[in-house]
C-alpha cells in the first residue's frame, strides 16, 4: 500500500476530440508501467467497440500509473455533454483535474460544462494546452480564454492560480514553455505531483466507500468501482450497504482490486484515498455507500443532471418484423432497457399504458443513439419515435431546455447559417472573426431547434462547418413550430421489391432512400419529396413486357445516387407521425399508420379535434 502523501487522484476532462485519451496513452507508455516489449493498443482507454469506431469516449474509465515513488490514479472522462452523468460522478473520486484544451480551438461548450462540474467540487485544476504542434496554434490566447472561463464560472482565487503545461499528446512531448517542447511527458508528471493535493481523508475513522462506476464480470458478478472516503477496507470484511432509497443491508466483500496500468490486480487491503473495485455484493448500485456495520453513515447521494430528451421505444410491428433480430418481444425489450439503468444514471425508463411501448429519457440524441446502436448489435429489433424535448412547468410557466451552440463557419456561409438558425429561434450572443476566413458564432437556441439541424448545417456550409453544443439552462417555452423537418416524403404504396423502372419513374419527385432490388412495404418511407407534402409512390412497378420495339431502347439510363441514412441521421430526420424501424442489419423509416386510407382518416380526426369540432 502506498503512503497517503504519495497518492494523486486526477480526472482528465476536456471537450470532445481535444486529445484526452491520446494523452492518457502517452502518460501510460512513458511511466514505465508497461514492459518494454508489451504491445499497447492505440487509444488504450477506449475499450468499447463504439468508442473505437467513433473516436469518442463514452464510458469513464480509470487507470493507475507509477511515477518515481508516486501512484497516480487517472480517470479518463467523456467529453460529450450527453454523457455528463459519467463526468459528475467522477468528480467525487478525485482531488484534482487536468483540463485539456486544444491549442487552436480553445474553450468549447463542453469545456465549460465539464469545468463547471470540477469547480463545483472545489478540485485543483491543471491546464494542459494540447496540440501545441498544430500549425495555427495560439497558446497565449487560449490560456486567456481559459482564464476568462474560470472567472465566468466563479472559480476561487486558488483555482484561478492554475498551472499550465503545453503538450502534444500525439508526439508524446510536453513542457512549461510554449516555444519549445521536451521529448517526454515529465512536465505533466511533475506538475501533477507538485500541484495536485494528496488525499486528506482519515485512515483511522470508520469505513466509508462510495460506488461511482459499475462493471460486470461473468464470474464475479457486479463490480463496484469507487474511492475509499474514510477508514480501511479488507477482502472478506462484513460491511453495511446503504441503498439510494435509504435502506441498510449487510453484505460481505469477497474480492478487492487495485489498478495498475490497464489491469486490475487483487489486493487484500485498501485505505482512505485509494481508488479500488469491490465484488461480492449482489445488488450493489451506483451512488450507494459501503460502510462499517458499527457506524453505518451514508455519503450524500450523487446529484445527476436531469434528462432533456425523450423517445418512445416500441416493439417492432412492421411487415418485416422478426426477420433479422434475435430479441423481438416486449419482455426482452423491457428487460434490456431496465438493465441499462443499472450502469447509466442519466437514463430514465417509464412504462406506458401499452405493454409494447416504453418512454426512454436521456441527455441528448447521441446518448440515446448509442443505447440504440448497442441494442441492435446485441440482436434487438425495435421501433423508436421522433426525439422530443422534455418540457417542465416551473411556477406555472412552461420551460424548455436551451442549448449553447458554438459554430465555426466559412465567412461566405455565415449569412445563410444565421438565417437558418433565426427561423429556429436562435439568439446570437457572441461573434469572433480571427481573420483566418472562418467565423466563430455563439448562440442560445431551444434544444428543439437543433433536432434535425446538423444535416442542413453541413449542406449550408458545404461540409466545412463545425458545430458543437451543450445544455445551458431551462428557459421560457418558445411556442410551437421550432425546428422540425419542412420537406414531405415519398411513401411506398406497395409491398414488394423496388425496381429500377419504378425508381426512375419517381426520381423527378425527390431524392430516393433505397437502391433497386430493395424490399419495401406499404407505408415505408422511400424518399424525400421536393415539396412540403407527402405523396404515395409505387417503386415496385415493372415495365410492361410486350413485342413493341422502342426507338430509344439502347439508351443508357442513369439513376441518381440514393441518400442512405446512418442511425443518427435517421433519428434526426423523423417527423411526429413517423417511426424509425431498427434491426441488427437495417434502419428503415416508416409512417406510424401504414395504410393510406387509415392515415388520411387519422389526419382528418386530428385536424377536427384541433379545431374543437
Amino acid at each position: 500500500m502506498h503512503a497517503r502523501d504519495k497518492i494523486r487522484n486526477i480526472a482528465i476532462i476536456a471537450h470532445v476530440d481535444h486529445g484526452k485519451t491520446t494523452l492518457v496513452d502517452k502518460l501510460l507508455q512513458q511511466s514505465g508501467t508497461f514492459r518494454e516489449n508489451e504491445a499497447i493498443q492505440e487509444r488504450a482507454m477506449d475499450s468499447n467497440d463504439l468508442e473505437r469506431e467513433r473516436g469518442i469516449t463514452i464510458l469513464a474509465k480509470n487507470t493507475a500509473i507509477s511515477y518515481k515513488d508516486y501512484l497516480i490514479n487517472i480517470v479518463d472522462t467523456p467529453g460529450h455533454a450527453d454523457f455528463g452523468g459519467e463526468v459528475e460522478r467522477i468528480m467525487k473520486m478525485v482531488d484534482g483535474v487536468l483540463l485539456v484544451v486544444d491549442a487552436f480551438e480553445g474553450t468549447m461548450p463542453q469545456t465549460k460544462f465539464v469545468l463547471r462540474k470540477a469547480l463545483e467540487q472545489n478540485l485543483s485544476p491543471v491546464v494542459v494546452v494540447n496540440k501545441i504542434d498544430r500549425p495555427n496554434a495560439r497558446p497565449a490566447e487560449v490560456v486567456d480564454e481559459v482564464l476568462d472561463l474560470f472567472i465566468e464560472l466563479g472559480a476561487t482565487d486558488e483555482q484561478l492560480d492554475f498551472h499550465v503545461v503545453y503538450a502534444s499528446a500525439l508526439q508524446g512531448t510536453s513542457s512549461l514553455d510554449p516555444e519549445k517542447q521536451d521529448e517526454n511527458m515529465h512536465a505533466i508528471y511533475e506538475t501533477i505531483v507538485n500541484h495536485i493535493p494528496s488525499p486528506t481523508e482519515d485512515v483511522e475513522q470508520p469505513l466509508q466507500f462510495l460506488v461511482t462506476l459499475m462493471d460486470y464480470n461473468e464470474y464475479l458478478g457486479r463490480i463496484g468501482v469507487g474511492r475509499v472516503n474514510r477508514g480501511k477496507i479488507r477482502a472478506g470484511q462484513t460491511v453495511a450497504v446503504m441503498t439510494r432509497e435509504g435502506a441498510t443491508k449487510q453484505a460481505r466483500i469477497e474480492k478487492l482490486f487495485g489498478f495498475t496500468g490497464l489491469k486490475r490486480i487483487e489486493i487484500e487491503e485498501a485505505a482512505a484515498g485509494d481508488i479500488i473495485a469491490i465484488s461480492g455484493i449482489k445488488d450493489i448500485n451506483i451512488g450507494e455507500t459501503v460502510a462499517d456495520p458499527a457506524h453505518p453513515e451514508a455519503l450524500p447521494v450523487l446529484k445527476i443532471d436531469e434528462p432533456t430528451l425523450q423517445m418512445t421505444f416500441l416493439v417492432n410491428n412492421s411487415p418485416f418484423a422478426g426477420r433479422e433480430g434475435k430479441w423481438v418481444t416486449s419482455r426482452k425489450l423491457r428487460e434490456r432497457l431496465y438493465k441499462e439503468l443499472e450502469t447509466d444514471v442519466s437514463l430514465r425508463v417509464e412504462d406506458t399504458d401499452s405493454p409494447d411501448a416504453f418512454i426512454v429519457s436521456g441527455r441528448g440524441e447521441l446518448h440515446l443513439g448509442i443505447l440504440i446502436e448497442n441494442m441492435r448489435r446485441e440482436g434487438f429489433e425495435m421501433q423508436v419515435s421522433k426525439p422530443e424535448v422534455i418540457i417542465r412547468v416551473v411556477d406555472g410557466q412552461k420551460m424548455e431546455p436551451i442549448e449553447r451552440l458554438i459554430i465555426d463557419v466559412p465567412e461566405d456561409s455565415m449569412g445563410s447559417v444565421m438565417e437558418s438558425l433565426g427561423s429556429r429561434k436562435a439568439e446570437m450572443v457572441n461573434m469572433i472573426n480571427n481573420g483566418s476566413g472562418n467565423v466563430r458564432l455563439e448562440f442560445l437556441i431551444p434544444a428543439r431547434g437543433l433536432i434535425g439541424y446538423r444535416t442542413n448545417f453541413l449542406t449550408l456550409t458545404r461540409g466545412y462547418g463545425i458545430m458543437n453544443h451543450a445544455f445551458d439552462s431551462y428557459g421560457p417555452y418558445q411556442g410551437a413550430g421550432v425546428g422540425g423537418r419542412h420537406e414531405g416524403v415519398l411513401v411506398s404504396s406497395e409491398t414488394g421489391v423496388s425496381t429500377l423502372y419504378g425508381i426512375l419513374s419517381v426520381e423527378d419527385r425527390g431524392i430516393l432512400f433505397v437502391h433497386p432490388q430493395t424490399e419495401v412495404y406499404e407505408g415505408m418511407i422511400v424518399g424525400e419529396h421536393t415539396r412540403d407534402n407527402d405523396i404515395i409512390v409505387n417503386i415496385c412497378k415493372e415495365k410492361a413486357v410486350n413485342n413493341i420495339r422502342s426507338a430509344n431502347k439502347e439508351e443508357t439510363v442513369k439513376m441518381k445516387t440514393p441518400r442512405l441514412y446512418s442511425l443518427e441521421q435517421a433519428l434526426e430526420y423523423l417527423n411526429d407521425d413517423e417511426y424509425c424501424e431498427i434491426t441488427p442489419k437495417s434502419v428503415r423509416l416508416r409512417k406510424k399508420i401504414l395504410n393510406k386510407s387509415e392515415r388520411e382518416r387519422a389526419e382528418k380526426h386530428r385536424k377536427m379535434s384541433e379545431a374543437g369540432v
